[in-house]
């Protein structure tokens, strides 16, 4: 099989890495994807294992799509009836850029009626009930060439299951991931994030640290599927399991909204990391941080939609002053979309990575002292 992976502007490289740690092969990252090849038993693997890739798409069919005959044909040759019941339910989504085929809503139902007519005639059908398990179906558009894919996921994989409740302008719990990956914590040194809000990017510490698999506590859409034996989703489960760690970790989450503290507390009970992880109401220009090395990492409000820009400005220039009492080896990280961040903090950034959170165009800079 072939796997397309989506996932967020600037992380491909992340994922890509946490792919060939899983063991798949041909493994490409390409801009907002990763693209590699398994078998069936690795769609369990992925799914629960990634902390940075978005959702596991199976890839079906690709070629080129210059009409709606030449897209219906593409879909027609894919042997649906090898993938999905008689009863299965498959709505088509995707997208078009820069193709002749621009308007979604009509590839989408070229695509349905591809499938729809062949799982027919498979099943001697006129009628398909469709009231069965999903198998979500997308197609990729993209200067004239066509992918069709096969969702294994469902809800996103930043969906992990925890935050059944959050604060305002939330952060993705994958880019929270990617945020604690490249700051190289790993559970030895000490780990702050003083604008902790629901508590994201201590959570995803605490699961990096004891190396648990992020999609343990959550179902995905193929686990329904009968041609995808349960057996590989126990394997996958109990490999996952074995490879997790025990012990005593220093990751601790501030705020000083009281309500965001309660509700990041909740969110790691709801993670199994409560006794990892320590919060507190706090004012994060107050932070003081001891021993020889750590870790900050923090995502504090852009001034876009939690603060005007100019009391967000105020705010990290109060922030880069406590930063200058730190100890001299501590690494910070702090993920601001501010076009004015580095002159409001007082220092210019030793690393810069273009992210996104969501919608918004973001900057991770890397402090050291």
């Amino acid at each position: 099989m072939t796997f397309t992976i989506p996932c967020l502007f600037g992380l491909e490289g992340l994922v890509a890495d946490e792919v060939r740690r899983l063991g798949l092969g041909d493994v490409r990252p390409e801009t907002g994807r990763v693209l590699c090849t398994g078998t069936e038993a690795d769609i369990p693997r992925l799914n629960i294992g990634l902390r940075c890739g978005e959702r596991v798409l199976i890839e079906l069919a690709a070629g080129p799509a210059r009409s709606f005959e030449a897209l219906f044909q593409l879909a027609s040759a894919v042997p649906w009836e090898d993938l999905i019941p008689q009863n299965g339910r498959f709505p088509v989504k995707g997208h078009a850029l820069d193709s002749q085929l621009h308007s979604v809503p009509d590839c989408q139902k070229t695509v349905k009626k591809a499938a729809a007519d062949r799982l027919g005639r498979a099943y001697g059908l006129e009628r398909l009930p469709e009231d069965g398990p999903l198998y979500q179906l997308q197609f990729s558009l993209l200067r004239d060439q066509c992918a069709l894919y096969l969702d294994t996921t469902g809800p996103g994989l930043h969906k992990r299951g925890y935050r059944a409740v959050g604060v305002e302008a939330p952060l993705r719990e994958t880019l929270a991931a990617a945020m604690v990956i490249l700051s190289r914590f790993r559970g030895k040194d000490p780990f702050r994030d003083p604008f902790c809000g629901s508590g994201t990017i201590v959570i995803e510490a605490a699961l990096i640290a004891k190396n648990r698999a992020p999609g343990l506590d959550r179902s995905f859409d193929a686990q329904k599927w009968a041609a995808l034996p349960s057996r590989h989703w126990v394997d996958a489960a109990g490999e996952a399991m074995d490879r997790e760690f025990d012990g005593h970790y220093d990751i601790w989450g501030g705020d000083i909204d009281p309500k965001a503290v309660r509700i990041a507390r909740e969110n790691a009970g709801k993670a199994g990391v409560e006794d990892l992880v320590r919060f507190d109401t706090a004012d994060a220009c107050a932070l003081r941080c001891e021993g020889d090395y750590g870790q900050v990492v923090t995502n504090p409000p852009y001034g876009e939609r939690l603060l005007e820009q100019e009391e967000a400005g105020a705010l990290y220039r109060r922030f880069g002053h406590a930063w200058r009492e730190f100890p001299p080896k501590w690494r910070t990280l702090v993920l601001s979309s501010h076009p004015e961040f580095e002159r409001c903090f007082g220092r210019k950034a030793g690393k810069r990575r273009k992210l996104y959170n969501g919608m918004i165009a973001c900057q991770l800079y890397q402090f050291s002292r």
